[in-house]
């Protein structure tokens, strides 16, 4: 696991400048503090900084092949690299190391750019080919591991693990995108492949691209993979739970390897439960464990993780958490470069750092309720679907319309009378459905949040525009699967990957995913989506396999969450900060947003007359973000990431 960067000249061979490339490297020090390593020649720079998990003796990058014509810096694990390793031996090739890393340069070598077809498991990596003059980027399928990246209008292409990489050179510009600003108060993230910076891109998930000196224009990523739900497997349900628990620890086995100490995340919910069985089943020692307990009973699932750890006799480690841990929101700022809004990235912060404390490596449940169709939305939306089905869209449009615009928002009320989304969603499609029921600020909200020259610049430009791309895509139209795609393309991505990604990489922690293994979500996507939600239980075919291994408690309980208190900060310890900072200077000299409605949100709020705890989130956020990225040197940034690091 590490942190890649560099310079690529798109123009010819222009002489690299070292310092640069140096800075840019040292931005994601925590990415990899065991080593770091530069490479330059003309035309190209490459930075390296390793955290080292495989190969810990000879598996330094820049890796080269054995002429040094082709050049790979690679983030991530290649978990069937043993076998890659054992074909490329019988075609003739030979390997210097026992690494990942170089199996990537042999598959380059012999398969070219269809290597990635070859490749299980976790990774961004960037080859140069010097005969060709070529650079090739790839990102993995579920977008687990990041790519950023830029070209400059002088010809100098740039690229990094993490935008501060990328911002660290000193020649992008920092304006910002207006339509990634929309991306985010719809979503609380922007989606692949914006970034919050105009002149800087995300390499999409599955999707690779190849730069060559001289292109007369900038390259399209093309994809190289994509989930099909067929769902047409006629396998029997007992037959299918067998199959799943097979594919479980074949997923989990491929992600123990490891030569430095590796645990697992526990939370106590089902998905990081079944790993930690499995885990268990497959190793000789006992697992080490560890979670995260809240000080507030309604976010705390620790006794359930408990459950799990006694019946398996896992090292488990418990921290406790105050439920004012607000501390780190100009930290978080810092670290995801770019407006980020999901507060679950406050315990997940916590957590990898507890982790951290004690292993290199930790599996996580990550992926389970978008795989196994497991959010509460999901069945909503299928409830949603039924009658929209049973209702031309003529006479739903105008009926629940009307209702959604007349009916109040009651969050204080009992949930069976809190309407108004339903009824807004009647009125809709089902990718506009989905889009409106996932969003944090809403299409009404968001017109009454923005300033009308900013609506000006996004010139009718609608975040929904990015569920309406992949829905077009999806290939299927049963009610699960296309939210489950739309959740594979959007949120999974650029919400839960993003989250942990930064999270555990800001101590230096790898994090391994066996339930977004590739293999596996391909097989799932053929079974029938009976199997994924029954009734009101979500994850049916996955809790009625782990029924052998995991106690009801766990498998059959109410789903909790990794939430923190917002309401209640807002109109208590951060009653104040809240108020400065959404009514403040900052946001208001961006010219961006109505003033007016920023104060009713807050006022609303701390009233008690409504729940703006998440859109308040997201403007906090927001401003957190312009005063510790836009406003910051790099150097501040890096400092300050590496000075929380140390003290942690």
């Amino acid at each position: 696991m590490c942190g890649i960067t560099g310079l690529f000249d798109t123009q010819g061979r222009r002489e690299v400048d070292r310092a640069r490339l140096a800075r840019m490297n040292d931005s994601q020090w925590h990415r990899g503090p065991d080593e770091g390593a530069l490479h330059l020649e003309p035309g190209l720079g490459f930075g390296h900084r390793r955290l080292s998990i495989i190969d810990i003796a000879t598996g330094q990058q820049p890796i080269f092949n054995d002429d040094q014509s082709v050049a790979l810096v690679f983030n991530g694990e290649i978990y069937n690299y043993l076998e890659l390793m054992q074909q490329l031996r019988g075609l003739g090739y030979h390997f210097r190391t026992k690494s990942d890393s170089e199996t990537i340069v042999r598959a380059w070598e012999h398969w070219g750019e269809d290597c990635v077809q070859h490749l299980r498991g976790m990774f961004a990596f960037v080859i140069h080919d010097r005969r060709r003059q070529a650079l090739f980027m790839a990102r993995d399928r579920m977008g687990v591991k990041p790519l950023h990246y830029a070209l400059l209008p002088d010809g100098w292409l740039l690229f990094g693990s993490e935008l501060k990489s990328v911002l660290a050179h000193g020649g992008l510009s920092r304006e910002l995108d207006p339509l990634a600003l929309e991306e985010y108060f719809a979503l609380g993230y922007t989606a692949e492949p914006r970034t919050a910076f105009k002149g800087a891109k995300k390499l999409s998930p599955g999707h690779c691209v190849l730069w060559k000196v001289g292109q007369a224009s900038e390259p399209q990523p093309r994809p190289y993979w994509d989930v099909r739900f067929t769902l047409d497997s006629k396998i029997s349900q007992a037959d299918a739970e067998v199959e799943l628990r097979e594919r479980l620890n074949e997923s989990v086995k491929l992600r123990l390897q490891s030569e430095r100490t590796l645990g697992a995340f526990l939370s106590g919910g089902v998905d990081s439960s079944a790993v930690v069985a499995s885990m268990a089943g497959l190793m000789n020692e006992p697992v080490n464990t560890c979670s995260i307990a809240f000080d507030d009973p309604k976010f705390n699932e620790s006794e359930f993780a408990q459950l799990v750890a006694d019946r398996y006799k896992t090292n488990h480690r418990v921290e406790m958490v105050k439920s004012d841990d607000f501390d780190l929101i100009d930290t978080l700022a810092r670290l995801y470069d770019e407006p980020y809004a999901d507060s679950s990235a406050i315990p997940t912060y916590r957590v990898c750092q507890l982790a951290r404390q004690h292993v290199t490596v930790a599996l996580s449940g990550d992926g389970g309720d978008e795989t196994f169709g497991g959010y509460r939305r999901y069945r909503l939306h299928l409830m949603e679907e039924r009658l929209r089905q049973a209702l031309p869209y003529g006479l739903r449009k105008p009926l629940f319309g009307t209702l959604g615009q007349l009916y109040p928002k009651m969050d204080w009320a009992p949930r069976f009378l809190r309407a108004k989304t339903t009824f807004e969603g009647l009125a809709r499609n089902a990718v506009q459905a989905y889009f409106h029921s996932v969003s944090i600020l809403r299409g009404p909200m968001r017109e009454q949040l923005f300033s009308a020259s900013f609506k000006r610049e996004l010139a009718g430009y609608n975040a929904f525009e990015v569920f309406e791309r992949h829905g077009s895509a999806a290939g299927t139209e049963d009610p699960l699967a296309l939210i489950q795609y739309l959740d594979y393309k959007t949120y999974l991505v650029g919400d839960i990957n993003t989250k942990v990604d930064r999270a555990s990489m800001a101590h230096s922690l790898e994090v391994r995913e066996p339930l977004m293994d590739h293999p596996l979500i391909e097989w799932l996507a053929t079974l029938p989506s009976s199997l994924k939600i029954q009734g009101q239980e979500g994850k049916y075919i996955f809790k009625k396999a782990m029924e052998p291994w995991l106690p009801n408690e766990v498998l059959y309980r109410p789903k909790m969450g990794f939430a923190v208190p917002l309401a209640r900060w807002f109109r208590g310890p951060l009653k104040q900060r809240v108020r400065q900072a959404i009514l403040g200077e900052r946001l208001a000299s961006t010219g961006w947003f109505n003033r007016d409605y920023l104060l009713r949100l807050v006022e609303d709020h701390q009233s008690g007359k409504s729940d703006y705890s998440a859109p308040l989130w997201t403007l906090l956020m927001f401003e957190a973000f312009l005063r510790q990225v836009v406003d910051r040197a790099d150097t501040d940034g890096l400092q300050g990431l590496q000075t929380e690091r140390m003290s942690a």
